[in-house]
């Protein structure tokens, strides 16, 4: 069985994708840039600067600022899917380093880790503001394993998106996908994905087919 879990947290545990990609919307709108919700949402598991550099071709430090408010407005309402606290506590029980890896900033990881509500059950948290690079950058990946004292070879990544996938294979570590984000399967599997679960709960439920790494 592996030894460390490292999980994304947006679309992936917390229902927070589509939050972001309207947030977005607004922010690229307010200042004149015709960026459309379809494009955003295949943008959105990237950290804000590498999402606007993409998204536009440049950085835009005003756009990054304006979904930050934006978005922060929903911090406070933000929602955890169903058996996400039940599998990080799953994972501790069963004597699994759980980490948290996110391209969220430090700030925006805190309201997460409160929807959640599994602390008992979070051994690290690394997020962007801990790495140079974010996804599919493996930096975020790097620090995490770093910060927690784990090997890439004893580990999986929890994701909901391609950049989660490229980022966990960079680092030398499989990963695991959930439909959650709204990201679909052939696109997710022809990123590398080694497993894909619909929902939370239903990667909870083949707990031992992925942990084992039969999933």
């Amino acid at each position: 069985m592996i030894t460390g879990v490292l999980f994304d947290i947006d679309g992936t545990l917390v229902d927070t994708n589509y939050l972001h990609v309207v947030a977005w919307a607004d922010a690229f709108a307010h200042h004149g840039h015709d960026v459309t919700m379809s494009a955003i949402h295949g943008l959105i598991g990237q950290g804000s600067e590498r999402l606007v550099d993409s998204a536009i071709g440049r950085s835009d430090d005003a756009v990054a600022d304006a979904h930050a408010d934006i978005y922060g407005v929903r911090l406070h309402t933000l929602r955890a899917f169903d058996g996400a606290a039940e599998l990080l506590t799953r994972c501790h029980d069963e004597g699994i380093t759980v980490v948290l890896a996110t391209s969220a900033s430090r700030h925006d990881a805190d309201h997460l880790r409160a929807a959640l509500d599994a602390d008992g059950a979070i051994d690290h948290v690394t997020t962007n503001d801990d790495a140079d690079a974010s996804k599919p950058a493996p930096d975020i990946v790097e620090a995490a394993l770093d910060g927690s004292g784990l090997a890439a070879g004893d580990c999986v990544f929890v994701g909901d998106t391609v950049w989660d996938v490229e980022a966990a294979k960079r680092a030398g570590m499989p990963c695991v996908c959930v439909l959650t984000g709204g990201i679909g399967e052939a696109d997710l599997r022809a990123a590398g994905a080694t497993a894909i679960y619909p929902s939370v709960r239903e990667l909870l439920a083949d707990f031992e087919g992925w942990t084992s790494g039969s999933g």
